[in-house]
C-alpha cells in the first residue's frame, strides 16, 4: 500500500467506478477525494467501486460526513492508510442500509472495524463468546437511568456492524473470506448474550432488589439451538423453571419483551402445546408431557435444543431427560403419518407462483435440505450416536462419516447449503429484515447487487449476473437430485449387487427403518422389490440403480408408495425386452415424474398400461403442451370404429377395439390424474369411447348376421338398428365404473322384404350377440351393456320397434320411464332411426303443459323411497357419492323434476347433460344463480370423487373411504391442492351438503 503522497494521478471517472447516481461526482469532491488527485485516493476510489452497492456506499458516507460531531478528518486519514478498514466500511456499507443507519446515529462506531494498529495484515477478530457475554453484561451494570434497551439495542447493532463487516470485506478488498460456520456460531453467540442481559434486565424490572430470582433456564431451540444462526431470525426458545408461578411468568415474559425491543423476535411457540400452553413449565412438566403427548414435529425439533442461558444446573437437566426420547420417536406408531404430513406441510407453505423465487421453502431451497437431514438423524440416530449433533453442516458430515450418504454427496450438499444460506445472509443484511425471498427475475439490479455482497465473479463467459442465475440454478437442481438421492441411494446400496461398486452402509433392519420413514408401510416388501429391480442382469441392473433414487424419492410423495413400487416392479419386468422403456425414464424427468405419480396413486391405470405401454410415451411433454392431450376424442371414436371395421370376424373386430379402448382409457385417466383434463372432459371423452365401442361392436354382429353374409350388401339388412344412450350414456357424462345404459330401437327393412316381427327377431339376435360379445370376460375394465331401462324393465322386449315404443309410451309410460326419457340420445346405429326416436319421445318427456301433477308426486315419491331405501347397507349417507346427501342423485333429480314441470315452456331445457341443463335453468330462473352455483359445484365434486374412486381402488365404488391413506389417494386423483384428505373430506361434506338444502327446497320436503 502506499502512503498518501502528493504526486498527481488521473482519476478514474465515475462511470469506470460504476457510480451512476447525478450527484456522485459532486459528492467525492465534497469528501475530498476527487478535488486533490493521488495514489491514495485513486485507491480509495477503486476500493469504493467494489462496493456491492458503490453509490449507496457514497450516500451513506456523505450523510456521515455531513453528520455534527464526526471527525472526518480523522476517518479519511484512516481510510487511506487502513485497507481493512477500507475494506470492512465500504463493503457493509454497500450491502446494508440498516447498518449504514446506524453508523450515521453512532458515528464513532466505525472505529470498531479498524484494524489493530500493531498488525500488518489489516484483519481484526471476532471476540469470543464469553467475551461477548461480558460485554452485555457489563452494559447492564453500566446502566444508572433505567434506559436498557437503547443502550442493549445499541450495543447488539455494534456487534452486528463488526461481523458483518468482516463477513462481506471480501468483496471490495483482498481479505480473507468468514467461513460460513463461524457466521452462524458468532451469531449465536451474540444472542446468547443478548438473551443473558434480557435475562438479567427482566429480573431486576420484575424482582428488584428484595426478591430472590426464580431458576429460569433459556433452552434454545431452531437455528439459535443449533449454532447457525441467521442474520435476522426469531429466536426460538423453551422456558424450564424450578416452580411455574406468576413469578417466573413474569420474569419469562419481561425477558421476550426486552429482547423484543432491544435485539429481535423471542418465539416460544415451540413449547409444549404450543401457543395453548403454559410459557414456563417445570422439568417434570415437560417430561410429562414428551412421554404422553408430543407430536414426531416436536421431537424433530429438540434435534436443536440447547441449553442458552440461565440456570445451568435445570438447563442440563432439561437436555440430559428429554434428548433421548429424540432417538426413539422413530419407534411411535405414528411416526410415519406425522412424517408425510410434516411433508406436505411444508409443500404448501410458499404459494406456487413465488416458489421459483423462496431461498428456503422452493424446490430445491434450504428446506429440502434440513429436512431430509433431520429425518435421517431421526431413524438411523436410534443406533448410531454419532448423529446426535444439531447443526445442518454437522449432521451432514457425520452422516457422510456413517454411510448413510455418499461422502461426495454430503459434501456437494453441504456446499449447496451454504452457498444458499449465504444468499439468505445477504437478503436480510440489506434492511435487517427477515427474508428468504429473491429478487423478482426481472430487476437486474437487485440481482447484480445480491451476486456482488456474495462474492460472485465473472467467469469469462457471463458476468457476475449471469453467473448467480446460473449457479442458482445449478444449486435448486442438486439440492433436488441429492435430496431425492440421499434417501434411496444408501438403499441401493444395501440390496444391490457387488458389481455396482456400493457402499453397504446400511443393515437390513437400518434400512428397513428408512423406508418406514419414507411412507412405505411395508418396508421388507420395499426391500425386495428394490433388490430385484437392481439385481436385474446386464445394462437393465445399471440404469435401474442411476434411476431408482429419483424414482423412489417421487414415489415416496405419493399417497401410496408401496403400492407404487410393487406397479413399477411389475411393469419393469413387463418391458424387459422393450429398450425404450428405460432409456424413456432415464431421458426424460417429465415421464419419470408423472408415471411415478401414477403408479403410486392409481390402481386403476397401471394394469391398463401393462397393456398399453406405448401410452407412458405420451407422458412427455409435445410442442403443444403434454402428448397425453393430442388427440381429440372423436378422432379416436372414428380411428376405432374403422379399426375394428378392418376385421370380418366379430371376435377379432372386438378384440381390436377393446385394444384402443384400453390405450384410450389409459390415457384418460392419465391426463385425468395429472390434472391435465378437467371433469367434463373427461366424462366427454369417455363417452365417446363407450359409443364407438358399441357402433364397432354393432358393425360387427350386422355384418355377419346379413342373409347371405359375408358377401351381402349391407342394405339388405332385415332391420335398421338404432342405439339409444340413456343415463349417464345419454347425457355425455360417462365415469370410469360406468355402465352403458341403452335402449335399442329398430325399423322393419322394406327393400329386403321384412316384417316387423322379422325385423325385431333379427335385431333381437343382433342385440343379444352385440352385448354377450361386450361382456365377454377380459382384463380390461368391464364391458356391460344394461337395458333395463327399457319400457317395462327386466320384463320387457330388448328391442321394440319404433312404431312399438311410440304405442308404449303413449298408453302405458310410468313417471320413473318419463323421468329416464329426459337423458335418451342417439349414441351408435342409424342415426335417422336415432333421431326419429327421439323427436317421437319428445312428447313423452316434454308435453305441451308439462307432465301431469300426479307425475310430479310420483317422483316425489319415488325419490323419498330411493332416499330411505336405495342407500347400500352400512353406506355413509353423508359420504356416499351417487346416493348420498347432496350426492350426484340428488343433483340430477333436481335437474330432472325441473326439467319435468318447466321444459314445456323452457326449450333450453330439451338437454340432455345436467351442467348445461342447470345453466338453462340458471337463465331461466327457475332457481337463484347462488342455488344453481350449488347444485352445479356438488354435481361436479361428486363426479369428481366417484370417477378418483375408480381410479385410486381399480374397481367401482361410490362409497367415500374414512380418514387415511386411501381418502389422501383420493383427494390426489380428484386433485385437491395438497392431497390432504381430511381437507378434501371437509369440502366436500360443506359443498354437498348447501346442494341437499336446493334439493328439499325444490322436492318439497
Amino acid at each position: 500500500m502506499s502512503a498518501p503522497g502528493s504526486s498527481r494521478q488521473k482519476l478514474p471517472s465515475v462511470g469506470r467506478l460504476g457510480l451512476v447516481h447525478p450527484n456522485a461526482a459532486a459528492d467525492l469532491t465534497a469528501l475530498g477525494w476527487y478535488s486533490t488527485p493521488s495514489q491514495a485516493h485513486v485507491d480509495v476510489l477503486w476500493a469504493l467501486s467494489r462496493a456491492p452497492d458503490a453509490d449507496l456506499a457514497l450516500r451513506t458516507l456523505v450523510r456521515l460526513f455531513e453528520t455534527p460531531g464526526v471527525d472526518w478528518a480523522e476517518l479519511n486519514a484512516a481510510l487511506i492508510c487502513d485497507r481493512g478498514l477500507r475494506g470492512r466500511l465500504f463493503a457493509v456499507l454497500g450491502s446494508s442500509v440498516t447498518l449504514g443507519d446506524h453508523l450515521v446515529t453512532h458515528p464513532d462506531s466505525w472505529k470498531l472495524l479498524a484494524s489493530p494498529q500493531d498488525s500488518r495484515d489489516f484483519t481484526i477478530a471476532l471476540p469470543s463468546a464469553a467475551e461477548l457475554r461480558t460485554m452485555f453484561a457489563d452494559a447492564v451494570a453500566a446502566v444508572t437511568d433505567g434506559a436498557y434497551v437503547e443502550r442493549l439495542r445499541t450495543l447488539y447493532r455494534d456487534r452486528l456492524l463488526v461481523l458483518a463487516a468482516i463477513d462481506v470485506a471480501a468483496t471490495v478488498e483482498n481479505l480473507p473470506v468468514l467461513p460460513f460456520v463461524t457466521v452462524g456460531e458468532h451469531l449465536a453467540d451474540l444472542a446468547d448474550a443478548a438473551l443473558a442481559a434480557s435475562l438479567r434486565v427482566a429480573e431486576v424490572r420484575v424482582c428488584g432488589s428484595d426478591v430472590t430470582p426464580p431458576r429460569i433456564a433459556v433452552i434454545a431451540m431452531g437455528k439459535c439451538g443449533a449454532r447457525e444462526l441467521n442474520y435476522v431470525s426469531d429466536v426460538d426458545v423453551i422456558f424450564v423453571v424450578e416452580k411455574a408461578d406468576s413469578l417466573s411468568t413474569r420474569v419469562a415474559g419481561e425477558l421476550m419483551r426486552v429482547a423484543g425491543e432491544a435485539f429481535f423476535e423471542v418465539d416460544a411457540n415451540l413449547r409444549p402445546e404450543g401457543r395453548q400452553g403454559t410459557l414456563v413449565r417445570t422439568l417434570e412438566s415437560h417430561i410429562a408431557y414428551y412421554q404422553r403427548w408430543a407430536k414426531t414435529w416436536e421431537f424433530q425439533a429438540l434435534l436443536k435444543a440447547r441449553a442458552a442461558v440461565g440456570d445451568a444446573e435445570l438447563g442440563r437437566a432439561y437436555i440430559d431427560a428429554l434428548l433421548p426420547m429424540v432417538w426413539t420417536a422413530c419407534q411411535r406408531e405414528d411416526f410415519v403419518a406425522d412424517v408425510q404430513a410434516m411433508r406436505r406441510r411444508v409443500a404448501q407453505l410458499v404459494p406456487a407462483d413465488i416458489r421459483s423465487r423462496e431461498l428456503k421453502l422452493g424446490s430445491g431451497g434450504l428446506r429440502d435440505v434440513e429436512f431430509a437431514v433431520q429425518l435421517l438423524q431421526l431413524v438411523h440416530g436410534y443406533s448410531d450416536e454419532t448423529l446426535r449433533v444439531a447443526s445442518t453442516v454437522d449432521a451432514l458430515a457425520a452422516l457422510g462419516a456413517g454411510g448413510y450418504v455418499g461422502r461426495d454427496d454430503a459434501a456437494n450438499l453441504t456446499a449447496s447449503y451454504e452457498f444458499l444460506r449465504l444468499l439468505e445472509h445477504r437478503l436480510q443484511l440489506q434492511r435487517l429484515k427477515r427474508t428468504h425471498m429473491l429478487p423478482p427475475p426481472y430487476d437486474d439490479e437487485a440481482l447484480r447487487w445480491l451476486a456482488r455482497a456474495a462474492h460472485v465473479r465473472p467467469d469469462g463467459r457471463h458476468d457476475a449476473l449471469g453467473v448467480l442465475r446460473e449457479e442458482l440454478k445449478a444449486q435448486n437442481r442438486r439440492v433436488s437430485r441429492l435430496h431425492a438421492k440421499l434417501f434411496y441411494q444408501p438403499l441401493l446400496e444395501a440390496v444391490g449387487p457387488a458389481g455396482l461398486e456400493l457402499a453397504r452402509g446400511l443393515t437390513p433392519g437400518a434400512a428397513e427403518r428408512q423406508l418406514a420413514a419414507l411412507g412405505y408401510e411395508v418396508p421388507h416388501n420395499a426391500l425386495t422389490h428394490l433388490a430385484a429391480l437392481t439385481n436385474e442382469s446386464g445394462r437393465r441392473g445399471r440404469v435401474q440403480a442411476v434411476l431408482l433414487p429419483t424414482l423412489l424419492y417421487w414415489l415416496s410423495d405419493t399417497p401410496n408408495p408401496d403400492a407404487g413400487l410393487l406397479a413399477y416392479r411389475r411393469l419393469s419386468e413387463a418391458m424387459a425386452q422393450q429398450r425404450w422403456f428405460l432409456s424413456t425414464l432415464r431421458d426424460s424427468s417429465a415421464v419419470a415424474k408423472r408415471l411415478m405419480r401414477v403408479l403410486g396413486t392409481s390402481a386403476y391405470i397401471p394394469d391398463l398400461l401393462m397393456r398399453s405401454p406405448d401410452v407412458i410415451q405420451a407422458y412427455a411433454d409435445g410442442p403443444s403442451g403434454p402428448k397425453l392431450l393430442d388427440t381429440d376424442p372423436d378422432a379416436v371414436a372414428r380411428a376405432l370404429i374403422a379399426s375394428a371395421g378392418r376385421h370380418p370376424e366379430p371376435e377379432r373386430a372386438i378384440a381390436s377395439a377393446r385394444s384402443l379402448r384400453r390405450h384410450e382409457l389409459a390415457r384418460i385417466a392419465s391426463a385425468d390424474l395429472l390434472g391435465m383434463l378437467d371433469v367434463t372432459e373427461v366424462c366427454r371423452a369417455l363417452t365417446a369411447v363407450w359409443a364407438a365401442v358399441l357402433q364397432a361392436a354393432l358393425d360387427a354382429i350386422v355384418r355377419v348376421n346379413i342373409p347371405g353374409a359375408p358377401d351381402a350388401d349391407p342394405q339388405s339388412a332385415p332391420a335398421r338398428i338404432a342405439v339409444i344412450g340413456m343415463g349417464r350414456l345419454g347425457g355425455g357424462e360417462l365415469g370410469y365404473g360406468s355402465d352403458a345404459d341403452v335402449m335399442f330401437v329398430c325399423e322393419a327393412n322394406e327393400q329386403a322384404g321384412a316384417s316387423d316381427a322379422d325385423a325385431v327377431r333379427w335385431a333381437t339376435t343382433v342385440v343379444e350377440q352385440v352385448r354377450a360379445l361386450l361382456g365377454t370376460t377380459s382384463a380390461d375394465p368391464p364391458l356391460e351393456v344394461d337395458i333395463n331401462l327399457r319400457p317395462e324393465g327386466r320384463n320387457g322386449p330388448p328391442v321394440r320397434t319404433l312404431a312399438s315404443y311410440e304405442a308404449y309410451y303413449a298408453q302405458w309410460a310410468q313417471p320413473w320411464e318419463i323421468q329416464a326419457l329426459l337423458r335418451a340420445h342417439c349414441v351408435a346405429g342409424d342415426a335417422d332411426l336415432g333421431l326419429r326416436f327421439l323427436q317421437m319421445v319428445d312428447a313423452t318427456r316434454y308435453p305441451p303443459g308439462g307432465v301431469s301433477p300426479d307425475a310430479v308426486r310420483e317422483i316425489r315419491r319415488i325419490k323419498a323411497r330411493v332416499d330411505a331405501e336405495r342407500l347400500p347397507r352400512g353406506a355413509d349417507p353423508n359420504t356416499h357419492t351417487k346416493l348420498g346427501r347432496g350426492g350426484l342423485a340428488d343433483v340430477e333429480w333436481t335437474v330432472q323434476l325441473l326439467q319435468l314441470r318447466h321444459a314445456h315452456h323452457v326449450p333450453a331445457l330439451h338437454n340432455t347433460s345436467t351442467l348445461e341443463t342447470l345453466d338453462a335453468i340458471a337463465d331461466a330462473e327457475l332457481l337463484e344463480e347462488d342455488e344453481v352455483d350449488r347444485l352445479r359445484q356438488a354435481w361436479l365434486l361428486a363426479t369428481r370423487a366417484r370417477n378418483a374412486l375408480v381410479l385410486v381402488r381399480g374397481k367401482p365404488t361410490d362409497q367415500l373411504p374414512g380418514p387415511g391413506r386411501a381418502l389422501n389417494a383420493v383427494a390426489v386423483a380428484a386433485g385437491w391442492p395438497g392431497g390432504d384428505g381430511g381437507e378434501f373430506l371437509d369440502n366436500y361434506l360443506r359443498v354437498t351438503r348447501r346442494a341437499k338444502v336446493v334439493t328439499r327446497k325444490v322436492f318439497g320436503d
